[in-house]
């Protein structure tokens, strides 16, 4: 990139900024994985109403469909970090391993590319060491 093009790029990430700051005032300083904190992971038990076999008794468990959305948030990419965090830590709640998260966005890596994969295996490790502080 040329510097016109990062002083174009700058500029308009300034005005980006000025236009969110107009719209809402009070989200200045926001952050966002502070607000991931206020929705904790929900019991197994209600995972498994939600998101397992309550409409359809013959398919998949809370874990299994958990583990699918990882695999479709991995490829979506950065568009989805919030999204991604919020739905590992639920399906560790749901009985996935660490293991078994992390395999599935490895296997993602065919769908979503290299870097789709290292941004979601850095992502699930921040969420590992959170899940390991909260125990301790």
């Amino acid at each position: 990139m040329n510097d016109a093009f990062n002083q174009i790029f700058r500029q308009m990430f300034e005005q980006g900024q000025q236009m969110a700051k107009a719209f809402a005032p009070a989200l200045e300083g926001f952050d966002v994985k502070g607000f991931e904190k206020l929705f904790p992971t929900m019991p197994k038990e209600m995972l498994e109403a939600w998101f397992g076999k309550t409409f359809n008794p013959e398919g998949l468990d809370a874990r299994t469909r958990l583990l699918v959305t990882i695999a479709a948030l991995t490829v979506l990419g950065a568009q989805a970090d919030a999204q991604l965090r919020l739905t590992i830590r639920q399906a560790l709640t749901a009985g996935a391993t660490k293991r078994e998260v992390a395999e599935v966005i490895w296997q993602m890596s065919m769908f979503g590319g290299l870097p789709a994969m290292q941004k979601a295996l850095e992502i699930a490790q921040g969420v590992f060491s959170e899940t390991e502080e909260d125990k301790a």
